[in-house]
């Protein structure tokens, strides 16, 4: 009963009813002259030639004229349906609006972008882009503190909510009622009672299967004011495809959590779903902080409009002095909005230009043409490049595409792991001692070209050690896969290839 009475159900049974319906009208349509028939099909080949027009991902592109060629009657109407994943017009201008001062707010500081350059005209041109394009400047006079699991992010940040004295903002992809929210609910509700402005953003897919569809009324009944990002319905179109899979909980302006961890209790392994979890995460305190207050708060003025100045939020001066110098810092955002694939693009110049190694760790592998042959030319020449992957996995499919890319990987002398303990959520890169990516960006399609994400660029920081010291653990301990393993049993490895081509075809569609 409670399956069928679930959200997720209904909303299945109501997407499937609604499948059947337009299939059925539509074959009665093009059933009732030839002539409607010919209207469909010269549809199909107006949309085929729009998509090989279009500036978009190659993958997408190929996979959406296949589906056209396969069902040349139905597949110019299917891409009407759901070829769109930009997202909405009415997002799109509620999102505008919110970051209408963003380039006032967020400026560099130029002395700090010179001294960048200075020390490394490699890291600073990287950091340069982001600054243009993502336009979230760097960042020094911020102390990083990495977490190399979920338990450790969570103690951190237990203590830090217990100091808050102004305000504490959430913005999750996954919230889940067990011991991690539930203890982290309390605080934030005696916060509330000690006038502390308290807000939390979550993402209504994300929880669709975790919390009950109200559940924002829970909160503001406790004084916590709640955001529920692009609510989903049900309604047979992937115009909800864009969803916030950022994490972040900032406090007071000064202290700032983000990377792998959602709010729920597999997260932290209080719940054992698939073996170990290993996660990973960041806690920034100082300067570079303001990076992710803009994020949080566009996001949030954009539909819930109540902050005339963002720099009210700014890191406090009476903590200056206590903000060390740790590097050079810069938080960054990545929005489906721009049109800009900014993840896509650090992960690049990162491979493009490591001289000794680059360390990957991700929960999926799904990536465009780009950055599959940026990792095997990064290899080709010399680079040790490595990539952890879960030894068991959340999503079989998933874990399947996963593997479908490792043969021409390893041809090409990348080092693929698979985390034998368990399932591996962290999201990172590290290279040359130097320089580290940490957030919650996946190498999937979702993450590089769909979701709202975030992560933190880190040049001559402590956490790069920490983060370098982290990925040889996690070798050590994970299967280093083989080419011959994979490529054991001509029989098999002839079926298992189909099914991988079918996959990664289709993979970018969905």
């Amino acid at each position: 009963m409670k399956i069928l009475s679930s959200r997720l159900f209904i909303t299945v049974i109501l997407i499937l009813v609604q499948v059947a319906w337009i299939t059925l009208m539509f074959l009665r349509v093009v059933g009732y002259s030839e002539l409607i028939a010919t209207a469909f099909k010269l549809l199909s080949v107006v949309m085929a030639l729009y998509v090989i027009s279009k500036a978009d991902v190659p993958a997408y592109r190929m996979g959406w004229i296949l589906v056209i060629m396969i069902i040349p009657l139905f597949g110019g109407l299917l891409y009407l349906l759901l070829g769109e994943k930009r997202p909405t017009k009415y997002m799109r201008i509620r999102l505008a609006k919110g970051m209408k001062n963003h380039d006032i707010i967020a400026m560099q500081n130029p002395e700090i972008a010179d001294e960048l350059r200075e020390r490394s005209p490699r890291v600073a041109g990287c950091a340069s882009y982001i600054s243009n394009y993502a336009r979230f400047p760097v960042w020094k006079n911020t102390k990083v503190t990495y977490h190399s699991s979920g338990e450790s992010h969570f103690i951190d940040m237990l203590s830090e909510l217990k100091k808050a004295e102004k305000f504490i903002f959430l913005e999750y992809f996954i919230i889940e009622e067990g011991e991690m929210w539930n203890s982290i609910f309390d605080i934030l509700c005696e916060k509330v009672k000690e006038g502390v402005d308290v807000r939390v953003i979550y993402d209504d897919m994300g929880c669709l299967m975790k919390i009950p569809s109200n559940y924002y009324q829970k909160l503001e009944k406790n004084g916590i004011k709640c955001l529920v990002f692009n609510p989903f319905i049900p309604i047979f179109s992937l115009v909800m495809n864009n969803r916030d899979h950022r994490k972040m909980l900032i406090i007071d302006g000064n202290t700032v959590f983000t990377g792998g961890v959602n709010l729920a209790d597999e997260y932290i392994n209080h719940k054992v779903k698939h073996g170990y979890w290993k996660d990973s995460g960041v806690m920034l305190k100082g300067d570079a902080v303001w990076n992710f207050t803009i994020m949080f708060l566009e996001i949030w003025n954009a539909y819930n409009p109540e902050d005339e100045d963002f720099t009210a939020f700014k890191p406090s001066e009476e903590c200056r002095g206590q903000f060390e110098y740790d590097g050079f810092i810069q938080p960054f955002g990545d929005s489906p909005l721009d049109e800009e694939t900014v993840s896509v693009n650090v992960y690049l110049d990162i491979l493009s230009q490591a001289k000794d190694y680059v360390y990957i760790f991700t929960p999926y592998l799904a990536i465009s043409d780009e950055l599959n042959i940026a990792l095997c030319v990064a290899a080709k020449r010399g680079v040790d490049v490595r990539i952890v992957l879960p030894g068991i996995p959340d999503k079989k499919v998933t874990y399947r595409l996963s593997r479908s890319y490792y043969i021409p990987l390893l041809e090409a002398g990348v080092r693929i792991y698979e985390y034998t303990p368990g399932f591996i959520h962290a999201k990172s890169y590290v290279c040359d001692d130097e320089l580290a990516v940490v957030g919650t960006i996946n190498m999937d399609y979702r993450s590089l070209y769909l979701h709202f994400e975030c992560g933190v660029l880190l040049y001559e920081s402590s956490a790069v050690a920490e983060l370098k010291k982290d990925a040889l653990k996690t070798f050590d301990i994970s299967h280093e896969v083989s080419i011959e393993e994979r490529k054991r049993g001509k029989m098999r490895r002839l079926s298992g290839g189909l099914i991988d081509s079918i996959l990664r075809v289709f993979a970018p569609l969905f």
